[in-house]
């Protein structure tokens, strides 16, 4: 497919799927809409008022402004609890516009130039995928707290060997910035299992499906024939957000897909899958299955359910033995800091991170969790490329 041709495909889709859900998108006027980016407004349902438990501002820094915009979407430079006192990106232009994003004047050619930097206590890499791991782990040595886009680590098994034992060396905060986690249906579901309500979890599923007929652009084409569960954890999350548990073992299906840039010959990882389809052994003993695709038109998104001994919910409704529930609906949030993309998580993952440094504890999605998400479907891939033989998944824990 010509450039052109399929920049074109790539708005129309976009564009309807935007335009059906009425929401504004992270991109400009003219520029293409990225699913997930759709902005969610202050939850309504929120009962009682954002109360803060220190006035102390953490010193932060943030790096990386691609063509998603990242670095500026997590509301950090509008938490009261926070100073952004420093920004990256390679690009100049972007560097300027993040700047200007955070109302922040100094600004750093580099997050390697950045971490030299002992005023900074904090700091978010919102850079390239495949950067994420040794991006974090370089801060970490610098002595910060840190939090990063997903996935936490890239193809290699090794890289989360590293990262883990970066995070306990060096006894600062780390999180990943896992959007699902905060989606209205999979925080109501923690709540349920932390209070009993489904016991055990039998079976669970979740799907990320992102079509779009053209590669979204990226730093270097990191995103060109990206295998899709290298890019697992929104799915994921639909068993270890809810649970805190992980996965042990995977057989996992590939099919190959038509799209051009998912040929072997045409990208750098030789995949030629366009979906994967993951069934996992979970830490209760149940079951997950778990599904990625880049090739499949239509309904799209980030979505799950779950089963359990006690109970199972699909979207909000919960059926089960449980006949009082916990408070469901999200906590609110600090002034200022609207819900935003995905699901309306982005200000609720900026402001986790935020808590955890001020309260000291570990974040929601810390270091067991972010590796639990991401190195499954490292495995799984692999199995895909045997034909679904069935792997052994590594441990992380606490």
């Amino acid at each position: 497919m010509d450039e052109p041709t399929s920049r074109r495909c790539f708005l129309k889709i976009a564009g309807l799927s935007a335009a059906s859900l009425g929401a504004a998108s992270v991109t400009g006027a003219g520029e293409p809409k990225i699913q997930g980016f759709e902005q969610q407004q202050p939850d309504q349902k929120t009962a009682g008022a954002w109360e803060p438990v220190s006035d102390r501002k953490i010193r932060m820094g943030i790096v990386g402004y691609g063509v998603c915009k990242f670095g500026a979407q997590f509301s950090l430079q509008d938490h009261p609890n926070v100073e952004v006192v420093a920004v990256s990106d390679l690009f100049p232009d972007r560097c300027a516009e993040l700047a200007r994003q955070c109302r922040c004047e100094k600004t750093y050619p580099s997050l390697e130039e950045m971490v030299k930097d002992d005023s900074i206590e904090a700091i978010f890499c919102a850079t390239d995928a495949p950067s994420h791991a040794r991006h974090c782990i370089e801060v970490l040595k610098h002595g910060k707290h840190v939090a990063s886009a997903v996935p936490a680590v890239w193809e290699r098994l090794e890289e989360a060997d590293r990262l883990y034992e970066a995070v306990k060396k060096s006894g600062r905060k780390y999180m990943m910035f896992e959007t699902s986690c905060y989606h209205e249906d999979l925080y109501a579901m923690r709540r349920i299992y932390e209070a009993g309500g489904f016991g055990k979890l039998v079976y669970s599923e979740g799907e990320y499906f992102h079509y779009a007929c053209a590669v979204i652009p990226s730093y270097k084409g990191w995103r060109i024939g990206l295998p899709p569960q290298w890019y697992p954890t929104h799915s994921n999350a639909y068993y270890v957000g809810v649970t805190g548990g992980g996965f042990t073992e995977v057989s996992c299906m590939g099919m190959p897909s038509i799209r051009s840039e998912l040929q072997p010959e045409n990208n750098r990882y030789k995949n030629r899958f366009g979906t994967e389809i993951a069934m996992f052994r979970t830490s209760e003993g149940g079951m997950s299955r778990m599904g990625v695709s880049w090739d499949t038109p239509g309904y799209g998104g980030e979505v799950g359910r779950v089963r359990g001994q006690q109970g199972s919910m699909t979207g909000l409704d919960y059926q089960g033995l449980q006949k009082t529930l916990p408070k469901l609906t999200r906590p609110p949030l600090p002034p200022g800091i609207a819900p935003g993309g995905h699901g309306g998580s982005h200000g609720y993952l900026g402001n986790e991170f935020v808590m955890s440094i001020l309260e000291d504890r570990q974040p929601l999605v810390n270091i067991a969790w972010a590796l639990s998400m991401t190195v499954a479907g490292i495995v799984a891939h692999q199995s895909a490329l045997k034909d679904g033989e069935l792997m052994k998944i590594p441990q992380y824990t606490l």
